[in-house]
C-alpha cells in the first residue's frame, strides 16, 4: 500500500523559517503550504483540511494557541505542532493541554520536526 502523502500546513511570521521547512518537509514527500499570519493560514484551512499543522505560537495577531484552538474546533483529527522561540514550561502546558500533538523548541533541525511529524502520521493512519 502506497503511504498517502501528508498534507502540511506551516505557520511561521519569520518567512525564512517557512522556506527552510518548505523544503526540509517536501523531501519526504509531503505537500506542505506555508503561512506568514494566522489569518491567511486559517482562511485556507477552511477551504482545505490539512493532515497536519506546524505553526509559530508567537505571531501578531493570531498567536500559535488560538491556532491550535481553531484548527481542533474544525478539525479533531489534525495533528497541530508548536513551534516556539520561548520554550516555557507554561507555554508547553498549556498548548498539549489544549489540545497540540508536541512542541518544539527553536532553535531545532528539520529532522527533529520531521520525527516528530513521523509520529503524528502513524497517530493519523492508527
Amino acid at each position: 500500500m502506497e503511504e498517502q502523502k501528508l498534507k502540511i500546513m506551516v505557520i511561521d511570521d519569520e518567512s525564512i523559517v517557512g522556506k527552510r521547512l518548505k523544503s526540509a518537509l517536501e523531501k519526504s514527500g509531503d505537500i506542505v503550504e506555508t503561512f506568514e499570519d494566522g489569518e491567511s493560514a486559517l482562511a485556507c484551512f477552511d477551504e482545505k483540511p490539512f493532515d497536519i499543522v506546524v505553526t509559530d505560537i508567537r505571531m501578531e495577531k493570531i498567536d500559535g494557541i488560538e491556532i491550535l484552538e481553531r484548527v481542533l474546533s474544525k478539525s479533531s483529527s489534525t495533528k497541530v505542532i508548536i513551534i516556539t522561540g520561548y520554550a516555557t514550561v507554561e507555554v508547553a502546558r498549556e498548548a498539549l493541554s489544549k489540545g497540540a500533538f508536541d512542541f518544539i523548541a527553536k532553535p531545532f533541525k528539520p529532522a527533529d520536526l520531521r520525527a516528530i511529524i513521523k509520529r503524528a502520521s502513524k497517530e493519523l493512519r492508527s
